[in-house]
């Protein structure tokens, strides 16, 4: 038995449940140890056993809340036992209480600023609990009335650089990471992104692919053990509210042609030449064997 198998079978019997199994019975459904099931899933998925559970529940109770279910049939719509489970991580999950959520973020507060790089305007924007949005466009009016429609309830302040340091943050690692600042890259802030678990196996994926490099829709899904979520992977590539950060311009059509991406396709040609010319060149094979 290969060593992605039993990860797959734990991930297909937290997909079936009801309610999240025990690790000490997950572990034992797989063969494998409590410790190293933990691990391996973690790994693998970006995200543990119970935390995949959850947010795949998430997921399904998202999905109820946007078509207008109330909160209490939502809770029950998607498996949760009662409400107070879903209001204990909610704010970990959502970024904001269910009903605010619904509500497009009616008693959030989100500060952002924007700049300018190579790649046009940017936009970072943060809760109190991390970054929940990061988009490039033309000017700051439209970055602004995106980040309105996406959010039309919420608090939203902008502030001038220097002044938030989880905004300064996410600038400095992006433009580090591009190749557009030679200074120190800090640390990377926490996501407040609500998504289904599966969206996060493949954010996660993404992150993973060097760069320099692209996958196809269906090599990605290949590699998450799912051959034929190609089309899924596509769909959670283009609800990704992460620009730079989670890198799905990394992701081509089957032929090599660069598909679509929601900031424009030349960000996505000009972004990824600039990303080869700075990927190291493998060694030749003579310097390699020395």
């Amino acid at each position: 038995m290969s060593a992605i198998e039993p990860l797959e079978q734990a991930r297909r019997l937290l997909d079936e449940a009801e309610t999240a199994p025990s690790l000490d019975a997950l572990a034992n459904a797989v063969a494998l140890s409590p410790s190293h099931l933990q691990r391996a899933f973690r790994r693998r998925f970006g995200v543990s056993p119970a935390e995949y559970h959850r947010a795949r529940r998430f997921g399904q109770f998202k999905a109820a809340l946007r078509e207008g279910a109330a909160v209490t049939d939502a809770v029950y719509e998607a498996g949760f036992g009662s409400g107070s489970r879903v209001y204990e991580h909610s704010n970990r999950l959502l970024g904001m209480t269910p009903a605010s959520y619904r509500a497009g973020g009616a008693g959030a507060s989100i500060r952002y600023t924007t700049t300018a790089t190579p790649l046009g305007r940017l936009l970072v924007a943060t809760t109190t609990r991390g970054i929940c949005s990061v988009t490039l466009g033309e000017d700051d009016g439209s970055l602004e009335q995106r980040l309105a429609e996406e959010f039309p309830q919420a608090a939203r302040e902008r502030v001038d650089a220097g002044r938030e340091e989880w905004l300064d943050a996410v600038i400095a690692r992006i433009a580090v990471e591009l190749g557009w600042s030679d200074a120190d890259a800090p640390a990377m802030p926490p996501l407040d992104i609500a998504a289904t678990a599966f969206q996060w196996r493949v954010w996660n994926a993404l992150t993973r692919i060097p760069a320099g490099q692209t996958r196809s829709y269906r090599a990605l899904a290949a590699e998450l053990g799912a051959p034929k979520a190609a089309r899924a992977v596509g769909n959670a590539c283009g609800n990704n509210r992460l620009a730079l950060i989670v890198p799905c311009h990394r992701v081509v059509r089957e032929d090599g042609s660069l598909g679509g991406w929601r900031w424009g396709v030349e960000r996505k040609r000009e972004l990824l030449a600039r990303e080869r010319v700075r990927a190291p060149r493998p060694l030749p094979a003579k310097e390699r064997a020395g």
